[in-house]
């Protein structure tokens, strides 16, 4: 058994294991050559957050994915490319949207060049995505087109907030659907389309990612709250002091409506506060750790998780299943 790829991963088979490690290294070469470009700035921008590292989540995902077919077919690596191309791309546009300053342990490209040269260097990376995709067929290109349009579909409902009479937690879930979830269930499709998979397999697997993407983030929003130490490289708290609404606050929120306990509606005007400073801040970070929200939030995490596993059950018993199946648990482990 044999550790590889995010959240350490064990992998039984030695044949899966070789293909997964031969694809991520594909992958890695793949991303370093899509940035390069004739004008040496352009390169060092395009290069900064791909020379950063990260989990390569959504390349596992298409290489696990590819296994249900053949896993050697040429689109598949060029596929994984595009969609973490597409991934890093959002983070340069994500982190001039939130102001910032680090991202994967690194200034953010903003913070270093300022906003438009991160802005132009996230456009940068979609048009190079775009032109793989060129080369992977129309039906690549409708698929990846559809995921980008609920992709910032979702990043417009987070800005915009719900409307009057919407539940916010029913709103936010919709956000993640789109701004989280859509990529990591096109890299699911585009591994087992690129494969040559059926396409009942393909349905299963992309289903698998949509619930997947969002306990992926879900997780997120319980690190931001109950870790030390972030793995996005982010100071814990960070989504907090700049008033992200993300899950264990909404269901805080959520909780001093329904109750209208003192408690909590003293916790809700605490956040609602200046949490720029420190003081204010690390109080704010210390109730919500106690805080019956943040183990709802993590319920919630391991409900969409499950889902997740459930959805795999059509397909045969084979090691990428049950790689696919750790990696729900692997996600709950995270938000743990």
């Amino acid at each position: 058994m044999t550790v590889v790829g995010p959240f350490g991963l064990s992998v039984r088979d030695q044949a899966l294991e070789a293909d997964v490690q031969a694809g991520l290294t594909a992958v890695e070469e793949g991303l370093l050559e899509a940035t390069k470009s004739e004008v040496p700035f352009i390169t060092e921008a395009a290069q900064h957050l791909v020379r950063a590292g990260g989990k390569r989540f959504r390349p596992l995902l298409v290489m696990l994915a590819a296994q249900f077919g053949d896993p050697y077919a040429p689109g598949i690596v060029p596929s994984a490319v595009v969609v973490e191309l597409t991934h890093l791309a959002t983070l340069y546009h994500d982190d001039v949207m939130d102001e910032a300053a680090v991202r994967r342990g690194v200034d953010s490209a903003n913070t270093r060049w300022g906003n438009s040269v991160a802005v132009l260097t996230g456009d940068f990376l979609f048009a190079r995505a775009s032109h793989i995709l060129a080369d992977l067929g129309p039906e690549a290109v409708r698929v990846q087109a559809e995921a980008f349009e609920r992709l910032v579909t979702g990043q417009i409902l987070e800005t915009a907030g719900p409307q009057d009479g919407r539940d916010p937690v029913e709103h936010y879930l919709d956000v993640l659907s789109g701004k989280t979830s859509s990529l990591v269930a096109v890299s699911c499709r585009f591994g087992a389309m690129m494969s040559g998979a059926d396409e009942t397999v393909v349905d299963v697997l992309t289903q698998y990612g949509e619930r997947l993407g969002v306990a992926f983030q879900l997780a997120d929003d319980v690190l931001d709250i109950a870790s030390d130490s972030h793995e996005s490289g982010k100071t814990p708290g960070t989504d907090l002091r700049e008033g992200i609404p993300t899950l264990p606050v909404l269901r805080l929120r959520e909780r001093a409506a329904r109750l209208g306990l003192a408690e909590d509606i003293a916790l809700c005007e605490l956040l609602d506060s200046d949490l720029s400073d420190d003081a204010r801040h690390a109080e704010a970070l210390a109730a919500l750790r106690a805080h019956p929200a943040l183990e709802q939030a993590r319920r919630d995490t391991v409900r969409y998780a499950e889902e997740a596993r459930a959805a795999l059950a059509p397909l045969r018993d084979v090691d990428a299943k049950a790689a696919l199946m750790e990696l729900c648990d692997a996600v709950v482990h995270r938000a743990g």
